[in-house]
């Protein structure tokens, strides 16, 4: 039998561009470079990145780790033609997990896969991605980009980041004197974050809305541009709470999927209980339309969305006005949610 004549091919041809990619790291260079800090060693381009941990002033640290995606947000973004936000929210919901450990974000790398590689598009979403790096004090050192033809459809992406911090072994939170009486602050979102988009998509295609409809929950924007609000980045202003009060701050929670009833309880230990009074915080518009629309039961309610609380930070009852206002000053929205008590049930009772 005589083999099949066939054409000559090339991997452009079977849907992967190189010259693209290499055209893409020539754009990101400059955005990598506006990232550097101390102990930042590499550029981008090597097969792995360097980072000095004693250059970025730490004795006897930890390393603490974090890794996470944005779930379907990127459907709203890619819907829209919106990619210049969406890297914040990977930031974001990597680097948040890591001040709730009292640990300062060191660098940062990302993962951007596609079907077939936009530069522009790409260059938009690592532009966020340098953005929320700059917000919480991180170097982009490195990432991956993979154009993978017949994985994604046209115009998808997905996004994966992972960032590295460090800690003082001493200060690593939470702290173990944690007891009944301390007092549960709650720093305010900056809208839905990047948690909860499936049902929130579930609810507009319930209400006939589409991405480009008004919102009905935010005067003169469309429905895109109020959901792709990026995750708040809580770093800078945690830190230098922390490092103001390093015994009077004893824990943080990162309010994610699960809300307050789940990410709280992995903080506290199972002697204590937060009591939260729900009337202590404002819930913004997007939350109140979200429940109506979509007649959600609030215990739902409360597990799916942060519902207006992205950070918790749990003090000394003595010191918790002036952390408030150390925070305050320092542009947060802040709230006094409740306080720790015993536990005799649940480990949150939201009330």
């Amino acid at each position: 039998m005589t083999a099949k004549s066939v054409t000559e091919t090339s991997y452009k041809q079977a849907g992967v561009d190189i010259d693209a990619g290499n055209a893409l790291i020539g754009r990101i260079k400059p955005l990598a470079k506006a990232t550097r800090r101390l102990g930042s060693v590499d550029d981008l381009g090597g097969f792995g990145a360097l980072f000095d941990v004693k250059k970025a002033g730490y004795v006897d640290p930890l390393l603490v780790s974090s890794t996470d995606g944005v779930g379907t947000k990127l459907k709203i973004a890619q819907s829209a033609g919106k990619h210049d936000t969406i890297g914040v929210d990977l930031v974001a919901m990597c680097v948040n997990d890591l001040i709730v450990q009292g640990a300062e974000p060191l660098f940062f790398l990302d993962y951007f896969a596609t079907g077939k590689l936009s530069v522009d598009v790409a260059e938009q979403v690592i532009k966020g991605i340098a953005d929320g790096c700059k917000l919480a004090g991180c170097a982009l050192i490195g990432g991956e980009t993979a154009e993978m033809p017949g994985m994604y459809g046209d115009g998808e992406y997905d996004l994966a980041g992972f960032t590295v911090g460090a800690v003082e072994r001493t200060q690593l939170l939470p702290l173990p004197t944690l007891k009944a009486g301390d007092v549960v602050l709650g720093l305010a979102s900056s809208g839905v974050h990047s948690n909860g988009f499936s049902l929130v998509r579930y609810i507009l295609e319930q209400n006939n809305l589409r991405f480009d409809s008004p919102a009905p929950f935010a005067q003169g924007q469309t429905i895109a541009d109020a959901l792709l609000v990026p995750t708040k980045i809580y770093v800078k202003n945690c830190l230098k709470a922390i490092r103001a009060f390093p015994e009077g701050i004893k824990a943080l929670a990162h309010i994610t999927g699960g809300g307050l009833p789940e990410n709280l309880p992995r903080v506290l230990p199972d002697s204590l209980c937060a009591k939260i009074n729900k009337k202590s915080w404002d819930l913004q518009p997007v939350f109140v339309w979200l429940k109506e629309a979509g007649n959600v039961e609030e215990h739902d309610f409360l597990r799916t969305f942060n519902c207006g609380i992205g950070m918790t930070i749990i003090v000394a009852k003595e010191e918790a006005e002036v952390v408030k206002n150390l925070l305050t000053d320092a542009g947060e929205v802040v709230y006094t949610l409740g306080e720790l008590a015993p536990r005799t049930n649940e480990a949150v009772e939201i009330v």
